[in-house]
């Protein structure tokens, strides 16, 4: 079982159809019982809340670990999920079987900060939020896509606008954005026992490629493995993808390629599965048949089979599917 603590642009119902993370929960549900859940102040969580804090974050943690059945688990810290993921591990070490970080820092833009000037870009970045978050405005969307996702597509880079406008409140992205800059766990991550691996864009725009070395470097016994990415959130059409999954499975030690259940059962053929993976992926029919090269009339037929097997109508159905392991 994999649980992932909280970052901060999520949303458990609209991630399922998004380009950017619904790759991320089909390949990480696949094989593992994947538990998510949404921040205080974001998503399907309650949006006017007083205490936006990073330890009522890391309370909210506590709590959803609490509801797992499993006596220990994999905890996944992506972002500033990574400061949540490894105090939480070194509070119930008998709960963690093993840590995973990706693009995490343990020091946040204003306790890293060495300089007036660093401090003044981290206070800047605030504010551009509180004035630009979740505009139409194609200037603010330029700018916040391209820190998270600059080699994403265009319609990666749409799906990213939504998520900002549908997760959180300008007042609420900026809020917690300001409490994540404070974060600082470096000391307690050198605390650490239990196996870990981290890895890291080495384009990162978000958090600097040297903040994962320095996690790597601290954390006793920790295996580092840098990205070529200029991603802060992988996207699942890039080689990098491939290389964290594959880093990732033996990590877990779960080698050899997964199939869901629902897609087993179904008795799909090879060329089916391939499209409904690519569906998966978040490609629209256009996008299928010219990585397929297939026409869309055939990708259209293969859907509508691949729908009548799965006993779904709609690509968010299917997709849904493709997850139960």
């Amino acid at each position: 079982m994999i649980l992932r603590a909280a970052h901060w642009l999520s949303h458990v119902d609209y991630d399922l159809a998004s380009p950017v993370w619904r790759p991320w929960v089909q390949a990480l549900a696949v094989r593992n019982r994947f538990v998510r859940y949404d921040p205080r102040g974001c998503g399907l969580s309650d949006r006017f809340v007083a205490d936006l804090s990073v330890d009522a974050w890391q309370a909210d943690l506590e709590a959803v670990a609490a509801t797992v059945d499993e006596p220990r688990f994999v905890l996944l810290g992506q972002s500033q999920g990574g400061s949540l993921a490894i105090t939480y591990a070194l509070r119930h070490p008998e709960r963690v079987s093993r840590l995973v970080l990706v693009n995490a820092y343990a020091r946040g833009a204003r306790a890293r900060a060495t300089s007036d000037a660093q401090l003044l870009e981290a206070e800047t970045l605030v504010n551009f939020i509180r004035i630009g978050w979740g505009r139409e405005n194609p200037a603010f969307c330029h700018f916040f896509t391209n820190l998270f996702i600059p080699g994403g597509t265009p319609e990666q880079h749409r799906w990213w606008g939504d998520l900002e406008r549908e997760t959180a409140s300008p007042e609420v992205a900026a809020a917690l954005l300001r409490e994540m800059q404070g974060i600082d766990v470096l000391t307690q991550a050198a605390q650490l026992r239990l196996p870990t691996l981290i890895m890291h864009c080495r384009g990162d725009m978000r958090v600097p490629f040297d903040e994962g070395r320095r996690l790597a470097a601290v954390i006793p016994g920790a295996r580092f493995v840098p990205l070529d990415s200029a991603n802060h959130v992988l996207l699942a059409h890039e080689p990098a993808w491939r290389m964290f999954h594959a880093e990732l499975a033996q990590f877990l030690e779960q080698d050899g390629p997964p199939q869901a259940r629902a897609m087993r059962e179904a008795g799909l053929t090879p060329a089916e599965t391939d499209v409904l993976r690519l569906v998966a992926e978040g490609l629209d029919n256009a996008a299928i048949a010219a990585r397929l090269g297939k026409s869309q009339k055939t990708v259209r037929n293969q859907l509508s089979v691949v729908f009548d097997k799965l006993g779904v109508t709609t690509r968010a159905q299917a997709i849904v599917m493709t997850l139960a392991e």
